[in-house]
């Protein structure tokens, strides 16, 4: 029995009432022109679906089951027990398939162990960009391809463009709503095989077309929260699972090795807080770095998180034009920050980048993504191991 197989008839929502085991012997067959789309039961995933099935594609719907809480009402979630049901209703409305594959599991070991491994380590994780790398278009992308579909279609803001030789990753159309940043790791050699339906729409236009359609999902909420962690502190859920022994201790110092105070453990730490540091000041300060090896979590003033630059590890390239000297460009370092001029060097590999901005930059966090654009285009991405003065 597949692992699709075994999901299905193990996940807790209901499925339409049809021969399971039938159906995925169909999807194995190969059909030109099916795609699997990746449904979180939100109204970017919903409205992607009807676009493909209104352009006649062989829509198929899969969730993923990612993990169970005791709490199943969350709200401002994804990807929650009562999203798999919106999911559901939803394939029922435009009449495809729609199938629930459990990855617990491997969520639980490249997603949630990473996220608590990196506040352990004084790191600031980036979920979002694991869970795309390792689920979505990785264990995903790969069974969609065993059940004969040629595509894999996402809600994703950001576009592909396959108008030149090879397929080019570029920012969504809205601005404001481009999911490009979590995409740098993507394999390049997936681009082909990946549609993000909604690249050229704005939020408001997907919404319109979910109310046109007469969508449950069409006024849901954005999903503001890291999904594992619900309604709680991410604080709180991650000393929940570190050991006692893996926590590190520390001091809280000024620049200059003054003691402020002591916490017990650089988990609660990430560069540029400033609220939550339990300790007074006569002026507000920031965390500026973290030592996991002493546990001294370093705080100074606004004007002391600048950086001039960083360095990246563990780089992925989408361009097949990569720097053989410095190179201009622009990168970005969080978010919902937006790509600001500088120049990368690539070191003795191209798996380590070190980047220079145009003019020093606030709060550049070891653990997050930095991004490395030409105008709209992707180049690649890697993750921050330091910053540079």
């Amino acid at each position: 029995m597949s692992s699709v197989e075994q999901s299905v008839q193990s996940t807790q929502c209901q499925l339409p009432q049809k021969s399971v085991a039938s159906d995925l012997n169909d999807l194995k067959e190969v059909v030109n022109g099916r795609v699997v789309v990746a449904m979180s039961g939100g109204v970017d995933s919903s409205v992607t679906a009807a676009i493909l099935a209104g352009e006649g594609y062989d829509a198929v719907g899969i969730s993923m089951r990612l993990y169970s809480t005791p709490q199943e009402s969350f709200t401002k979630s994804c990807c929650s027990p009562d999203d798999l049901f919106d999911a559901r209703a939803v394939a029922d409305s435009l009449s495809i398939p729609f199938y629930v594959a459990n990855y617990e599991e491997a969520f639980r070991e490249r997603v949630i162990n990473y996220f608590v491994d990196e506040y352990r380590r004084g790191r600031t994780p980036n979920p979002c960009v694991a869970c795309n790398n390792h689920l979505k278009f990785d264990i995903l992308l790969g069974r969609s391809l065993a059940l004969g579909a040629r595509y894999l279609a996402t809600g994703h803001f950001a576009r592909i463009d396959r108008s030149g030789e090879q397929p080019v990753l570029r920012r969504g159309t809205d601005r404001s709503k481009d999911q490009s940043y979590f995409l740098f790791g993507l394999p390049r050699e997936a681009l082909s095989r990946i549609l993000f339906p909604l690249g050229e729409l704005t939020k408001e236009q997907v919404r319109g077309h979910a109310r046109r359609l007469g969508m449950e999902t069409a006024e849901k909420p954005e999903s503001m929260e890291i999904c594992f962690v619900g309604g709680g502190d991410y604080k709180d859920f991650v000393a929940k699972l570190l050991e006692q022994q893996e926590r590190t201790p520390g001091q809280i110092v000024t620049e200059r090795g003054e003691v402020l105070g002591d916490h017990d453990g650089i988990h609660q730490f990430t560069v540029g807080q400033r609220r939550g540091l339990g300790i007074g000041h006569h002026e507000p300060l920031y965390v500026r770095s973290i030592n996991a090896t002493t546990g001294a979590v370093v705080v100074g003033g606004k004007d002391a998180l600048h950086a001039r630059g960083l360095i990246a590890e563990r780089c992925n390239w989408l361009s097949f034009e990569r720097p053989s000297g410095p190179m201009e460009c622009s990168v970005k370092i969080r978010y919902a920050g937006e790509p600001v001029p500088a120049l990368i060097t690539l070191g003795e590999d191209a798996q380590t980048v070190f980047v220079e901005f145009e003019s020093p930059q606030r709060a550049v966090t070891p653990g997050q993504a930095a991004v490395f654009y030409r105008d709209d285009e992707v180049l690649g991405g890697g993750w921050i191991e330091e910053a540079r003065s």
